[in-house]
C-alpha cells in the first residue's frame, strides 16, 4: 500500500510496503514477510481486512430494518523493488459490501518509475488522481470510510487505466501530478477520447510528499496541505442516444484542504473538499442505460477529529465526526430523490496503530426528498461496528 517516494538527500528508493488497500499511499500500517531478491530487489506480501457489523434503521414505515456481517475490504498484495529505479504492486481483493460476490479480481497492477523526487512515473491500474478523499489510504482513514457519494469520480471511479507523472519540487512542497488515462471506455459513449487530470497541492508545514495521503497521521506529523485538482474527457455521453446525437464532454474540479496538529492535549484533525461533476445535465436527458447518476454531481464533506494524549488500557482512542453533502442534480418529475446530507460520528481504538483497530460509527442520512417506495432512498440510520487487520 505504501510507496516511499520522498528522501531527504533525493537518492530514489521508492519502498513499496504493500499495505493493500491504498495503493501508492504514504508509509503507515505496515507490511508483511519481505524476500529479498539480489541486491536491490525485494518482494513483500501484504494481507488486510476489513470486516463489518451493520445495522441500517429505516425510517419509513413498513420497511424493516436490515443487518448484514460482511468483509468491506479482503486483500492480498504483493508489492517490492526491481531496482532502486523500478517499483511494482500488484493486488487481488475478494469480498465487498453485502449485495457483491466473493470472487477474487484484480484491484491493482502497476510499475513505477522513479527517476528523481521531481519526476516520478506510474503505469499500469492505480488510484486516479482527482479526490484527496479517493486517494486517501482506505486503511489509513480517519473516518469509517470515505463518502460513498463524493470520494469517486463518475467516469473510471476510484482506480483508472493509464499512466501518470508526477513528482516533488521545492523540497516537497509543491506536488504535481498529470494522468492520461482510459476513463469511460464503453460502447455506448459518443468519442474514445482519453481522460486528463491534473492535479497540484502546496504544503505548508510537514511535506505529504507520496503519490497518496493518509486521512490521520495518528499525530506523527504536522500537517497543512491544500490541493486542487482538475478533470476531463471529450465525448463522453450522447445527451440523446436513441438518436446518438448531441454528444457531451465530462469535466470536473475540486480544492481540498488538510490539517493535523499534534498537542501536548491531544491531536486535532480538520479536513474538507468541494467537488464538481459536470456532463452539461445529460442526467435530465435522454442518456445511455449505462450513465451514472453521478455525472452532474456536486457537493462537499467537513470531517474532524481529536486523538486523546495518553493510551487508554492498550491503545490510543480517537474521535471523528463529518458531514457529507451531495446535490445529484437528477430529477424525477420535478423530485430530487438523490439529494442526500449526511452526518455521522464515531470513534477509533487504535490497539496497534492502523494494523489492528476497533471502530464503531452512527450515521443519519436525511434526504431532501425521500422516495415514496424505494427504501434505499428513504431516510435511514446507520450504525456500523468494524475490525482492521493488516499483517
Amino acid at each position: 500500500m505504501s510507496h516511499r517516494v520522498y528522501q531527504g538527500n533525493k537518492k530514489v528508493l521508492a519502498t513499496l510496503l504493500g499495505c493493500a488497500g491504498m495503493a501508492l499511499a504514504a508509509p503507515a500500517a505496515q507490511a508483511g514477510p519481505t524476500i529479498q531478491i539480489g541486491d536491490e530487489g525485494s518482494m513483500t506480501f501484504t494481507y488486510a481486512m476489513q470486516a463489518w457489523l451493520q445495522n441500517r434503521d429505516y425510517k419509513a414505515s413498513g420497511v424493516k430494518d436490515d443487518t448484514d456481517f460482511f468483509l468491506r475490504r479482503n486483500r492480498l498484495a504483493i508489492s517490492g523493488q526491481a531496482n532502486d529505479y523500478i517499483g511494482y504492486y500488484f493486488q487481488v481483493e475478494g469480498g465487498g459490501f453485502p449485495d457483491a460476490d466473493n470472487d477474487l479480481y484484480v484491484r491493482d497492477a502497476y510499475v513505477t518509475l522513479d527517476y528523481s523526487d521531481e519526476l516520478r512515473f506510474i503505469v499500469g491500474e492505480f488510484k486516479n488522481t482527482f479526490t484527496r478523499e479517493n486517494l486517501e489510504a482506505c486503511l489509513e482513514p480517519l473516518t469509517l470510510d470515505r463518502s460513498e457519494t463524493l470520494a469517486y469520480s463518475p467516469f473510471g471511479g476510484t482506480r483508472d487505466k493509464g499512466v501518470a507523472v508526477w513528482g516533488n519540487l521545492l523540497d516537497a512542497k509543491i506536488q504535481y501530478r498529470l494522468m492520461l488515462a482510459q476513463g469511460r471506455d464503453s460502447d455506448a459513449s459518443a468519442g474514445d477520447s482519453p481522460r486528463v487530470t491534473a492535479r497540484v497541492h502546496y504544503s505548508f508545514f510537514d511535506p505529504e510528499a507520496n503519490y497518496g495521503y493518509l486521512g490521520t497521521y495518528l499525530g506523527t506529523q504536522k500537517v497543512l496541505t491544500i490541493g486542487a485538482a482538475y478533470d476531463q474527457q471529450s465525448d463522453v455521453v450522447y445527451a440523446n442516444y436513441p438518436l446518438r446525437s448531441d454528444p457531451q464532454d465530462y469535466k470536473a474540479w475540486t480544492v481540498d484542504a488538510f490539517f493535523e496538529y499534534p498537542t501536548a492535549s491531544g491531536t486535532f484533525t480538520v479536513s474538507g473538499a468541494y467537488m464538481k461533476y459536470d456532463t452539461n445535465d445529460v442526467g435530465n436527458e435522454s442518456p445511455d442505460p449505462g450513465y451514472p447518476i453521478s455525472g452532474d454531481l456536486k457537493g462537499h464533506y467537513l470531517k474532524a477529529g481529536y486523538m486523546l494524549p495518553n493510551k487508554i488500557g492498550k491503545g490510543r482512542l480517537q474521535f471523528f465526526a463529518r458531514q457529507d453533502k451531495a446535490d445529484y442534480g437528477i430529477k424525477t418529475g420535478n423530485a430530487e430523490y438523490y439529494d442526500r446530507t449526511t452526518t455521522s460520528f464515531g470513534a477509533n481504538y487504535y490497539l496497534d496503530g492502523q494494523n489492528l483497530k476497533l471502530t464503531a460509527e452512527y450515521a443519519d442520512v436525511d434526504y431532501d426528498t425521500p422516495h415514496p417506495t424505494a427504501a434505499g432512498l428513504q431516510d435511514q440510520k446507520i450504525l456500523t461496528l468494524g475490525l482492521q487487520f493488516v499483517f
